[in-house]
């Protein structure tokens, strides 16, 4: 299974960029996607994740209420609208999917990692 993870760049704070997580397929009949981030020399973290059913999703406090993420069906996509962006969102994101109609904010359960793509956000 490959994950591609794109649509990061810069920006300066206080605007929005669209991440956006694509598969070719999607290799179970119910799976679960999340975002990750990893700032600059620190460990990777939590962002967002959604179930195979949509309004099953999960946020971590430092980005809710800013960032939304979304399943776009008809593109096998998810995507993650990052609102009101700040330096510290600053990271290479990752999105990752797991087996399973159950989302998770948990690195291990994620079978399937995308490459990364970098955000920087300068104020």
């Amino acid at each position: 299974v490959q994950l591609q993870a794109s649509g990061g760049g810069s920006a300066q704070a206080g605007a929005s960029l669209r991440l956006s997580c694509a598969t070719s397929s999607r290799p179970w009949s119910s799976y679960a996607i999340a975002w990750f981030r990893q700032p600059p020399g620190k460990d990777r973290e939590f962002v967002a994740s959604i179930g195979f059913t949509e309004h099953n999703k999960d946020y971590a406090e430092s980005v809710a209420g800013r960032f939304t993420l979304s399943r776009d069906i008809a593109g096998n996509r998810e995507l993650l609208q990052m609102d009101s962006l700040r330096p510290e969102d600053t990271a290479v994101y990752f999105c990752a999917i797991k087996r399973g109609s159950r989302h998770s904010p948990l690195m291990g359960d994620y079978e399937y990692w995308g490459q990364g793509t970098l955000v920087t956000v300068s104020s």
